[in-house]
């Protein structure tokens, strides 16, 4: 079972500072200022007239983005789903295959290698939440969201919450007549 953070709607305000440290964190350049082109959060804010809330990859155990991935540039790695760059060919199909609409494809500049035959000038990436992997802080966007509305769920803390249900259910059963 894989870990993921988890968006808790009641105490989301919908300020998207969570989008701007993502965007930040991974950001092409760390410390140049990001700019429309380059502000890509691997996670969206959904708001409506009753509910705000960021929609983030669920790390799935059988993720179907990597099953629909004809390019094998989305694996497992370190417990996640990551998205192998140098693999992604832009095709979508992995955006059509989450049913929580965490993917994303982007297109972003590119400068061709030196004795490359490359003429695109751009390369389609497909973006998720990589749970800042890689990053010793962990996932920046728990860290600056001022009213804690999301959290890392943990495989033990799962199975935990899990167990809590089943004896309270066993706990709720009426006895039936024999």
């Amino acid at each position: 079972m894989n870990r993921f953070i988890i968006a808790e709607p009641q105490n989301c305000i919908g300020c998207r500072t969570c989008e701007v440290a993502c965007a930040l964190a991974h950001a092409p350049r760390p410390g140049e200022p990001l700019s429309p082109d380059t502000f890509h959060p691997r996670l969206t804010l959904i708001k409506s007239a009753r509910i705000s809330t960021p929609v983030l990859c669920r790390q799935c155990d059988d993720a179907p983005c990597l099953n629909a991935c004809p390019s094998g540039a989305i694996v497992y790695a370190g417990n996640s789903v990551q998205v192998l760059q140098e693999r992604c060919v832009g095709c979508k199909t992995c955006m059509v295959a989450c049913p929580y609409g965490a993917m994303q494809v982007v297109t972003v500049p590119q400068r061709p290698e030196p004795g490359s035959f490359a003429t695109r000038q751009i390369k389609a990436k497909a973006l998720k939440c990589d749970l800042c992997a890689g990053k010793p802080a962990g996932p920046a966007c728990i860290a600056t969201c001022p009213t804690n509305a999301l959290r890392m769920v943990e495989p033990q803390a799962l199975e935990a919450a899990l167990q809590k249900r089943r004896q309270q259910a066993a706990l709720d059963t009426p006895t039936l007549p024999l």
